[in-house]
């Protein structure tokens, strides 16, 4: 069974959903941007020094600009194979909105629709590669 990973939320303005955030939830932002990508990572909860959760369960995050691909928050499910994945999703009708990205040295990302027009980020970690 697939899990997921990640969240990733869209704002028009990301320094006003920031503060939203930490304010409301008490969540740490941190800009991770690069060129041609404004980006920044949200963490829920304390994590070790790979960026992942320290607490069992929990999910951490990422904030970034409208890209039009969503509605809304975007779950990441992480699988053994992206390649497998989309073909799947491919064969089942449904669409690749962002197609599979290297994302540092860390994995491979994607988007893809379910059925009902959802957007669902898909992610392959690097140590399964």
């Amino acid at each position: 069974m697939d899990k997921v990973v990640h969240f990733e939320i869209e704002a028009d303005d990301l320094d006003r959903a920031q503060k939203f955030y930490q304010e409301i939830f008490g969540w740490e932002i941190q800009n991770v941007s690069a060129p041609g990508m404004e980006y920044r990572l949200i963490n829920t909860v304390e994590t070790d020094e790979k960026q992942m959760p320290k607490e069992a369960g929990a999910i951490n995050g990422g904030l970034q600009k409208k890209t039009g691909q969503s509605k809304g928050v975007v779950i990441v499910i992480d699988v053994k194979s992206i390649d497998e994945t989309l073909k799947k999703v491919q064969e089942r009708g449904s669409k690749i909105v962002m197609p599979k990205t290297q994302v540092g040295d860390m994995g491979l990302y994607a988007r893809v629709t379910d059925t009902e027009g959802n957007v669902i980020g898909i992610w392959e970690d690097v140590k399964k590669m």
